[in-house]
């Protein structure tokens, strides 16, 4: 049931939680204020935008189809406690690599994440292979340069004893001993070297980044850490504050591994505030190219599966999921609650799970330039598409529909995935 209200939204909130990202909230700024003219020229509507009150906000004006609309948009910040998790050396690195490739592997949850998409499984495989490779490409090279050293040292070291007139079998030791010296003091600064150059190539390989990401997922075996549930916390409050003015529409968009989190923000707010059919705003959930499964499979996400469950019937809100195939680091037209095996027996509602279909909304030649650009099509739900369709992030956002309005009546694409594929399913804490 969608909620009820104002046949059309005139003022409306925008609460954005962005991925594992380090960066500040002024890149999606400029990303928002450079895409949102560009869509705006190809749909033939206005958008303006102006600073906010604060660097992670800005408003937004537009018209669009006929009606004139102001739109805040405030990035939920957790890029500090990301800064924090990425601050592991080398060695940290390869450590959270095989904590992590451990806790996946053993509860069987890697397993039964590939029996429901291969794609972001791969994605997810991707930092573990490039870091191994990257490290017997270190090993295999310095190893090389100091085996040729300790060579050398050896050859001259039979030289000198012939020339000395040691024993052999003394003079063949002392050198032997010094040749491996020789070996350890050539391969291991120049096996760190060449880890720190691949490192400090992060920018266009991506191996350390999203090793992090998926280590910090996994530390606590899909519970939330502690500095999460705190940031949540924060975060509701500035909600509920939002939900007392007078709007028409509070909007919380979670993108990527933002998209957990804002399940469990709207799941608290149910919670602590259960305002059914109150006469303020409408409450939205949009869930943007989402990785929820790499969480809610693992045994101690009962606190993300018990917010599934929660969203999945309630009432009070909207709850629209878009993906696309052509995204192949989210898990596309998973239907988040079904395959995380909490869906109840009767009665789901939510999410509606809609297709971006980038080979549909994309041109053929936007698509080349695009393809192979695997972390730019992770974002394209919020940039233009030069071949709208249904989903434009930008009428969603400062346009006079509400997320619900938009889509009522919208089924689920014929192509959602729904079979129940995790092996935990607890919701008990």
């Amino acid at each position: 049931m969608l909620p009820r209200g104002k046949s059309t939204v005139s003022k409306r909130r925008v609460f954005y939680i962005p991925g594992y990202d380090p960066y500040p909230p002024r890149r999606y700024r400029e990303l928002y204020r450079t895409e949102s003219a560009k869509q705006a020229e190809i749909s033939g509507y206005r958008i303006e935008q102006k600073a906010g009150h604060s660097e992670t906000g800005w408003k937004v004006r537009a018209e669009i189809e006929g009606e004139r609309v102001q739109s805040t948009v405030d990035v939920l910040v957790w890029n500090d406690l990301v800064q924090s998790s990425m601050r592991a050396g080398i060695a940290g690195t390869y450590l959270s690599l095989l904590k992590t490739s451990w806790i996946y592997i053993s509860t069987g949850t890697l397993r039964r994440l590939t029996w429901l998409a291969k794609g972001p499984v791969l994605a997810a495989l991707y930092p573990i292979f490039m870091l191994l490779g990257q490290l017997f490409l270190a090993v295999a090279a310095a190893a090389t340069l100091a085996s040729f050293a300790g060579w050398v040292t050896l050859t001259v070291g039979a030289a000198m004893n012939r020339l000395l007139g040691m024993a052999p079998d003394t003079g063949h030791w002392v050198w032997l001993l010094v040749g491996g010296a020789v070996f350890w003091v050539i391969f291991l600064p120049i096996c760190l070297s060449i880890l720190r150059w691949f490192k400090s190539k992060d920018d266009k390989t991506f191996a350390y980044y999203l090793m992090h990401d998926y280590a910090y997922t996994a530390k606590k075996r899909g519970a939330y850490p502690d500095e999460i549930e705190a940031r949540l916390h924060e975060f509701r409050h500035r909600i509920e504050s939002a939900l007392r003015e007078d709007i028409d529409e509070v909007l919380i968009v979670g993108h990527s591994s933002g998209a957990q989190l804002a399940v469990s923000l709207v799941a608290d707010l149910l919670r602590e505030n259960p305002f059914g059919r109150h006469k303020g705003p409408k409450l939205s959930l949009l869930t943007l190219g989402q990785v929820i499964p790499m969480v809610s499979f693992l045994p101690n996400a009962d606190r993300l599966r018990r917010d599934l469950r929660l969203l999945s019937t309630a009432e009070q809100i909207t709850w629209i999921d878009i993906s696309a195939p052509g995204d192949g680091c989210s898990f596309a037209l998973s239907d988040p609650v079904a395959v995380s095996g909490v869906a109840p027996e009767k009665g789901q509602q939510w999410p509606t799970i809609i297709s971006a279909a980038f080979s549909k909304t994309l041109s053929q030649e936007r698509q080349k330039e695009l393809r192979h650009r695997y972390f730019r099509l992770h974002f394209q739900y919020l940039c233009a598409f030069d071949k709208p369709g249904e989903y434009d992030y930008f009428k969603i956002t400062a346009g006079p529909q509400s997320l619900g309005q938009r889509f009522r009546g919208r089924r689920s694409s014929v192509s959602r995935i729904d079979v129940a594929a995790s092996g935990f399913t607890s919701t008990v804490a």
